[in-house]
Parts: structure tokens; sequence; C-alpha cells
């Protein structure tokens, strides 16, 4: 019998959490301070709509997933905790690093599963990437710069790095295994104080060198990641149709008589099996569930993130600086 898990917050993406949950056949209750939009849900869905602080409490729900503002995040992960329930916490799991040690702290003191909803991990062009780095297929990677750029979503409470940032620094962490020794933030705010654009710069221990880029303010959408190696190059393309998210290009660069060659060559195009990353998330999260195995994206990889995010981050005291 699969885990009887409820969604706490019923917004846009807590949506998409109920729904796959859903056709998981693990969807058991949805909770939101919205009492209407919970009982819209569970009537759409065919699950019980509870009010949030009975969600704590109940016997009949195993784990609980969480899609709220990050602010709320941490004091309701304890109280979950505390209450003998497995989590799932979206993205940033908190907005400060105690916060989020206490959140992971508190699963762990009471023997429970802590999962991060760092959903690109679950990618499969995100999974075939990093077993070609495994493999060697990219010689050893020098320099990583990813660019995720839009217009929106817009937060009261965090900002373009906050928002956007988690989920690339996952899969940069993924790749090096291992944290930055030293992270530089630059960011602008034009709307209020807080970053609309947001660059981070980091040095790993083995010199690898990253560069991380988010704007929600952006005239066009972008979702790239790039990882540059001795042997190759290659790019994780998520704006791309399936047959072309991974492309690797084999592209040459020597030194001839005291100057600089090189060669260029049209990228190779990996096949990737389609999967929805969040089915595929949500898949793990159970299966960590039932076999009390520690997720691929547990509690200790996003207090890594939420370091570099508040390393990395920009103050503005007012909406022109």
């Amino acid at each position: 019998m699969k885990p009887r898990i409820a969604v706490l917050g019923c917004g846009y993406w807590g949506s998409n959490h109920i729904r796959t949950l859903k056709a998981l056949g693990a969807l058991h209750a949805v909770s939101d301070a919205n009492r209407a939009r919970a009982e819209g849900f569970a009537s759409e869905q065919d699950c019980l709509a509870i009010e949030p602080d009975q969600l704590f409490v109940r016997d009949d729900i195993d784990a609980i997933v969480m899609a709220l503002p990050p602010q709320f995040h941490a004091d309701l992960a304890v109280r979950a905790a505390e209450g003998g329930k497995d989590i799932l916490v979206e993205k940033p799991i908190a907005l400060t690093v105690e916060d989020a040690e206490r959140a992971v702290k508190a699963a762990k003191d009471n023997g429970r599963v802590f999962m991060v909803g760092h959903v690109l991990r679950f990618h499969p062009a995100f999974e075939t990437l990093k077993a070609l780095i495994d493999k060697g297929e990219l010689g050893e990677v020098r320099y990583i710069h990813s660019h995720r750029l839009g217009l929106g979503k817009f937060h009261t409470e965090n900002d373009a790095l906050w928002d956007l940032a988690p989920h690339d620094l996952s899969m940069i962490l993924a790749i090096t295994g291992t944290e930055p020794i030293e992270v530089r933030g630059e960011g602008a705010a034009l709307l209020d104080n807080l970053s609309d654009f947001a660059h981070l710069h980091m040095r790993f221990p083995n010199g690898l060198r990253s560069h991380l880029f988010t704007s929600r303010l952006n005239p066009y959408r972008e979702r790239r990641l790039t990882v540059v190696g001795t042997k190759a190059m290659a790019v994780f393309d998520d704006v791309e149709p399936w047959e072309r998210k991974l492309a690797v290009y084999r592209h040459a660069v020597w030194q001839d008589s005291g100057q600089w060659a090189f060669t260029t060559n049209e990228p190779s195009y990996v096949a990737v099996a389609q999967g929805m990353p969040l089915t595929r998330e949500l898949e793990h999260f159970i299966q960590s569930i039932e076999t009390r195995a520690e997720p691929r994206t547990s509690g200790e990889e996003a207090i890594r993130v939420l370091r570099i995010l508040t390393a990395g981050t920009v103050t503005h005291t007012t909406s022109s600086s």
C-alpha cells in the first residue's frame, strides 16, 4: 500500500504536486489556509480537505508535501517531523541557514525522511548529463555556467536569486561533489529592494569555477546549464524539444608554434528518455518513504544551497540601488 500523502499549499506549484500524486495513487489529502481552495481541489481529485493544523496530528497522514511561501517552510516542517510525518519541502526550504538546519535536525531527531524539491535533479536530461560526466566523456570539468531567465514570478520575501537559483545550485553541487570555497554575488534591484537580476561567481577547491545568472525581468525565457570540460562541452537546454535538450560539443583547443588554434564541431544531440521531472521526483519521495533511504535531494544538500545563496545575496536599501 502506498504512503498516504497530503499536500499543504494549493497554489500554482502545489496544484502540480496534487495532480501528480493523484496520478501516482498516493494523494490522500489537500490543505490550504484558503479553505475554499482546498475543498475545490479535494472535490476535483476525490480526496480529503484537511485544515492545516490538523495535518500534523492525524494518524491517516504518512507524509506531507509543503509548497508554501518559503518563510513558512521551516516552522511547519518541524511540526510535521515532530508529528511523525515524512516531509518533502519545496525550494527554498527556508530563508535562513539557521531555520533550514532546525528543520533538518527535527526530521533527523524524529527519524523522518526529509526531501527537498530540487526537481531538475530528476530531469532525464540532467541525469544523462551527470552520467556522461561521471564516465569521463567531457574530461575534467573546468567551468559550469547556468542561465535561468524570464519574466516573473515576483515575490515579496525572496528575490530572483533565491527563487530561481536553487535548482541550478543543486545541479552544480551534484556535478562538483563539493561546496565552493569562494562565493561572490552581484545584483540589481529595479522594482523594489530585492534583486531582479542576480549573478553568482563561485570557486571550488579543485580550481573549477562556476557562474550563475538569474533574472525575473527578462524579455525571453532561458533555462540553460553549460558544462565545459577538457575533452568536450555539454549543454542542457530545457527550453529545447526533447531531442535537442542535451547537446555535446567536441571542440578542440591547442597551442601550435606558440599560437592558439582550435576547431569547432557541430553539436551531437544525446538521446534522452522522456519523463516528467516532477513525476520522477515524487516517485523517488515515495520510494524513500518505503525504504527509509536518504533522498537524492536531502536536507543536507538544501542547507549547502542556502549557504551559497546567503553568501551571494546582495542587499539593496532603495529601489534605485
